[in-house]
């Protein structure tokens, strides 16, 4: 894996698909968790019709793995979530939160679980590795903590399956909804999961050895590529009509789990503790101040995506902000996701926004905005809704 220096101790890692990524369009990149991603395949809304009409190839092998092993890899990974894991089996993927001492979310990985004391978290973008070190120091637990050479693909769409049978043989189709298997491709070592960041049917391919990186990537394109699939980036706006979070903007270590109505990945009763399990208690109890809802923007269409919070108001008193907004091609519609006070949280209330272009008038709707039991993702052949 390449890594470019900045001097003074600051470098940012290249994936082991940037060269790759370069040959096949991308124009440009951001950085999350050290290293370069691509954001730019040119028109954004080009890539959203390529993603929900055939299939796109993400890199982003900047879901860094934190991996978890050792006697006591169970129990020291179930102290990292308020998720309740005891039913988790060898081969699932869960979706999970990782909390601090005070609730406040410090991630949202997929855990995926490959043996009885074996895990990788599949990290959003934070330090979750120097995090989870830190807590094993003094846990008293018999755990090795580190960052494998694991860097993911997404291959996302509704086309993406049928790419995946020419790849791997028809019996990846009884792969179920966030599960995985252990693969190779030409001989490079890979697991497959059927997860993803885009709300609709996809796989994201995890590649074991970054020196076939180039290989990967160029052979997962000539299969897919008579079948309508393109080099492409995370869609900001498919992620948005799923209410799909995007960490640092929906979501913070200021932000708990229950604001965002993702009470399902809290087991307050559970035997097993967990760091944060009191302050979360406490919210639960005392009860939010604010919530996470939709609201649809009036106005000619945005743009590009906010990239910056708006501030919100209500018959002229603020009342939280917008977190991240886009034009919806297919809903015709500027669709965003705010953190508002609960005295504004009603759907149909009223907003006012402060957008870089000026005012805008707004209400609150439900979200999702699109597919919203994630019956596209979850796929005709899912027997998991429950991720």
């Amino acid at each position: 894996m390449q890594v470019q220096d900045f001097g003074f101790g600051t470098q940012i890692r290249k994936s082991p698909y940037f060269d790759a990524t370069v040959r096949w369009g991308a124009q440009g990149f951001s950085v999350y968790n050290h290293m370069y991603i691509p954001r730019d395949f040119g028109d954004p809304e080009a890539n959203f019709w390529n993603l929900v009409n055939d299939a796109i190839l993400c890199d982003v092998a900047v879901e860094r793995q934190v991996e978890v092993t050792g006697p006591d890899a169970a129990a020291f990974v179930q102290m990292l979530t308020p998720r309740n894991l005891s039913n988790m089996a060898v081969g699932q993927c869960k979706y999970v939160l990782m909390t601090n001492a005070l609730g406040g979310i410090l991630n949202d990985p997929i855990l995926l679980r490959l043996g009885e004391n074996h895990f990788w978290f599949s990290l959003a973008d934070s330090d979750i590795l120097l995090w989870a070190q830190g807590v094993a120091v003094h846990s008293g637990m018999d755990v090795t903590i580190t960052e494998p050479d694991v860097s993911p693909l997404q291959l996302q769409g509704p086309k993406s399956g049928e790419i995946m049978k020419a790849l791997f043989g028809d019996e990846i189709a009884d792969l179920r909804y966030y599960w995985f298997c252990e693969m190779e491709l030409d001989g490079i070592p890979l697991i497959v999961s059927r997860t993803g960041w885009s709300s609709e049917l996809g796989y994201e391919i995890y590649l074991r050895n970054s020196e076939y990186g180039d290989a990967l990537w160029e052979r997962i394109m000539a299969t897919g590529l008579p079948m309508g699939l393109k080099p492409g980036h995370t869609s900001t706006i498919r992620r948005i009509e799923g209410g799909m979070l995007s960490y640092h903007a929906d979501a913070d270590i200021q932000t708990n789990p229950f604001e965002l109505g993702l009470d399902r990945l809290v087991d307050l009763e559970m035997e097993a503790d967990f760091i944060g399990k009191f302050a979360l208690q406490r919210i639960r109890d005392n009860g939010i101040t604010r919530r996470q809802v939709g609201v649809i923007l009036d106005g000619a269409p945005l743009a590009t995506p906010n990239t910056r919070f708006w501030a919100l108001s209500h018959q002229g008193q603020p009342v939280g902000k917008v977190t991240s907004a886009v034009y919806s091609p297919r809903l015709q519609a500027n669709i965003a996701l705010a953190m508002v006070d609960l005295a504004a949280a009603e759907l149909g209330t009223e907003l006012e926004v402060t957008t870089h272009e000026g005012p805008r008038q707004a209400r609150v709707v439900e979200k999702p905005f699109f597919d919203p039991r994630k019956e596209l993702a979850a796929g005709a052949k899912a027997t998991s809704i429950s991720a």
